[in-house]
């Protein structure tokens, strides 16, 4: 079996190509390995312009990733150049990354991909994907090929959310509009 790190991307597991860089007090002082790497926000911000110029390159690749409690709108003026954010749930029970997936979809129009890292279980796979995320790094004491089972838990969602915005009394035909 692979030592390489595995996530779920669109709902098939896959080897993770991508460097998560660890969190650094000095975002400034951070050295960057080579590759396809997602940066925390103080690195982003205190690197931007270099990080910019090195995603022009060959591998064209650029990751952020936000704690729970960071404010998305700091990558607004240049999300279309961002290939994936990750966003940390520090522990399972905080909600704030579900908040987060929701603004960067609907609000900042973020298409590339959304991946939860951090505490993620296999419970709370369902209602992230509902919220934007379309990739998941399972915590690494959980089995992932388990996980991605939650994934189709449910056939039915009832309330609009991100992936399917009608509820589902919406979306129901009546007896009368039948006829």
């Amino acid at each position: 079996m692979s030592s390489a790190p595995r996530i779920i991307r669109n709902n098939v597991v896959v080897t993770d190509e991508w460097t998560l860089v660890p969190a650094i007090e000095d975002g400034a002082a951070a050295a960057l390995p080579g590759g396809k790497v997602i940066v925390p926000l103080n690195v982003w911000l205190a690197q931007r312009e270099g990080l910019l110029e090195r995603a022009s390159g060959k591998d064209a690749a650029l990751g952020v990733w936000l704690d729970s409690n960071q404010d998305p709108a700091a990558l607004v003026d240049t999300i279309a150049r961002i290939s994936v954010i990750a966003v940390n749930f520090p522990r399972f029970t905080d909600g704030r990354g579900y908040s987060i997936a929701a603004l960067l979809r609907s609000r900042y129009g973020f298409r590339g991909e959304l991946r939860a890292i951090g505490d993620v279980l296999r419970d709370q796979l369902f209602y992230l994907r509902r919220v934007g995320f379309n990739a998941f790094a399972v915590r690494a004491d959980r089995n992932i090929d388990e996980a991605v089972k939650a994934l189709t838990d449910f056939s039915e969602n009832y309330q609009g959310s991100i992936d399917q915005p009608v509820p589902l009394f919406r979306r129901r035909p009546t007896a009368i509009s039948a006829s």
